[in-house]
């Protein structure tokens, strides 16, 4: 079949529900507090009534787990307590017999410091492996100090710098993420051989493609220059301006392509941070000459980012919302490029939290609100692992030190402390923005019963990370047991927008996107318009109040087909105004 846009014919992957696994929280079964692959091989079922088409994994290597498993020290290894390299064929196997499929995470711009690549390359100066990191020398100030090559700042490390020294060799290697991240030098042809060989020792296995982790870094700028000063008062500062979509990223992207990729019907999307242009993205993505099936972008991340960084909250409004998605959806469908859809993922807050009201009076209304967007856009759909529940953020009564494990947060929140310690109402503000955006958040284990630890591991056994408090009145077997008739549960409503979203593809998937009524200052609204005609429309509240509105000479309803306040959708008005209760959606059909 064929889809409205010339440029984006129809393909498996475009039409796919993603849900993303974060291994950990996912599910235990063998006791010891911590997901495995078992536990996902018996959720298989779970994921196939919900609508799943794709299952992807967060790392499962073999790994130290200082980054959560985004340090690997074994590609072709899986990381003990998640199970063996059988558990992964029993996991392909059993989503094949489902018609699914397994994506994997793909993390290459740094190993673990303990993969063997790393220990040979750290051995000596002379070592065959040297040049398969980034080794530099020291620079020395005025005075005869040592000084890292550059001023780039650690990425996962709050102040420091991106580069480690190494007392045995006496030179510092690039680390963007941690010390115990090095970074690959992509320069290397024998690098990128290496990395082609782990991409087809997965493929072969029966993986149906990878999600690339912050792909869009393995080319460096190789004078590794200083980078210019944007926080006043900081010894090291942001450098992605040099290591970000370098030179020779589409050369490497090309590469990997031809050389691996085009070999296999696969699914990619690469992770892009720190891209703002737009041609940049289409580059990537196009669909005739583009390199991946599709990106990540973040600026809907970032709609409540201040200038100093993810945990400086700014306040943000319905005509940001609409200019970020407008931007996108238009971008991708007029250019032929394609994008992937997410609210949240292993790295973001609960969506439900950051962009709505999570209290207990409008998580259910907020959660549904967000799905009904979520499935009438354009792009490949990614839903996280409690996102169909309406899982919110941790009680901001949890401890950090205690109770947040992450890297990032605690690196962030002890820095906080020993910058504004004489700052009470700065440091107050600095816990807020880590409270509300640390990736914690969406890390708690999958709340699956009212049972003692939301039945994510035995009573007994004390997991990984503490299970959300609202386990009790917020998990998968109270929601799918409901009457869905009378008034459906979060996931009920996730499980009929994807039907809905299916079985309507020619419009939801690959329709044209058009903006309704541009400048509301409180309603989200737009048409989904396919090659035949069909004609979707969506009207979003973005607000906790009541709105009054009138509904554009120009837009044709002739039926509410589902809406977040069940029951009362179907008696909207079709035409002149129209009456929102606060954060309602409302998903309407011309079907004249």
């Amino acid at each position: 079949m064929s889809s409205p846009n010339s440029m984006a014919p129809s393909k498996w992957w475009k039409e796919a529900i993603v849900y993303q696994i974060y291994p950990a929280s996912f599910n235990d079964t063998n006791g010891d507090g911590m997901g495995d692959l078992p536990g996902i091989i018996g959720k298989v079922d779970y994921l196939k009534e919900l609508g799943v088409d794709v299952v992807w994994l967060s790392p499962i290597y073999d790994s130290p787990q200082v980054d959560m498993g985004y340090d690997i020290s074994n590609y072709k290894a899986i990381h003990p307590p998640y199970g063996t390299l059988e558990d992964v064929n029993r996991l392909i196997t059993e989503l094949k017999k489902r018609d699914m499929k397994l994506v994997m995470d793909l993390v290459v711009n740094h190993t673990s410091h303990q993969h063997p690549w790393f220990l040979e390359s750290k051995s000596s100066l002379s070592s065959p492996k040297r040049d398969w990191y980034i080794w530099k020398k020291p620079k020395y100030d005025d005075r005869g100090n040592r000084q890292p090559p550059n001023n780039w700042v650690q990425i996962l490390g709050e102040g420091l710098s991106a580069w480690t020294y190494d007392p045995s060799t006496e030179e510092y290697y690039l680390s963007l993420f941690t010390p115990e991240q090095p970074d690959l030098n992509w320069e290397n042809p024998a690098v990128r051989e290496a990395v082609h060989d782990i991409l087809r020792f997965w493929l072969d296995r029966g993986v149906s493609g990878f999600r690339m982790d912050v792909i869009n870094l393995i080319s460096k700028n190789q004078s590794f220059p200083d980078a210019e000063v944007v926080l006043p008062g900081h010894v090291y500062q942001p450098g992605h301006k040099f290591y970000a979509n370098g030179s020779r990223l589409h050369e490497y992207l090309h590469e990997t392509k031809i050389k691996v990729l085009d070999h296999y019907d696969t699914m990619t999307v690469g992770e892009t941070p720190f891209i703002d242009d737009v041609d940049e993205m289409i580059s990537i993505v196009h669909g005739d000459t583009g390199f991946l099936n599709m990106i990540f972008y973040f600026e809907l991340m970032d709609i409540d980012t201040g200038p100093l960084g993810k945990q400086d909250l700014k306040p943000w409004g319905v005509k940001d919302l609409r200019r970020i998605m407008n931007k996108w959806q238009k971008t991708m469908i007029e250019r032929g490029g394609w994008i992937a859809l997410y609210l949240e993922n292993h790295d973001q807050p609960r969506s439900l939290s950051h962009f709505c009201d999570d209290s207990d009076e409008y998580r259910e209304t907020c959660a549904k609100l967000l799905a009904l967007m979520h499935l009438t856009l354009s792009g490949t759909v990614y839903v996280y692992q409690g996102q169909e529940l309406g899982m919110r953020n941790v009680p901001k009564t949890w401890d950090i030190m205690t109770e947040f494990k992450d890297i990032e947060a605690i690196n962030y929140w002890k820095k906080a402390q020993e910058l504004y310690h004489d700052q009470p109402e700065r440091l107050k503000r600095a816990e807020e923005g880590l409270r509300a955006k640390a990736r914690d958040n969406a890390r708690t284990p999958v709340q699956w019963d009212a049972s003692a630890n939301a039945g994510f591991c035995p009573a007994d056994v004390k997991p990984w990370m503490r299970v959300n408090d609202d386990y009790p009145i917020v998990n998968a077997d109270l929601q799918m047991k409901i009457n869905g008739e009378e008034d459906p549960s979060v996931w009920q409503f996730w499980h009929k927008m994807i039907e809905i979203r299916k079985r309507s593809a020619q419009v939801l998937v690959y329709g044209n996107f058009q903006l309704v009524d541009e400048t509301n200052e409180h309603v989200f609204a737009y048409r989904r318009v396919a090659q035949s005609g069909e004609t979707w429309v969506t009207v979003l509240n973005f607000t906790g109040k009541e709105v009054r509105w009138c509904v554009p000479e120009d837009v044709t309803v002739s039926e509410w087909v589902i809406g977040n306040y069940h029951g009362s959708y179907s008696s909207k008005a079709l035409s002149g105004t129209i009456t929102l209760k606060p954060w309602e959606g409302l998903l309407g059909r011309d079907g004249r």
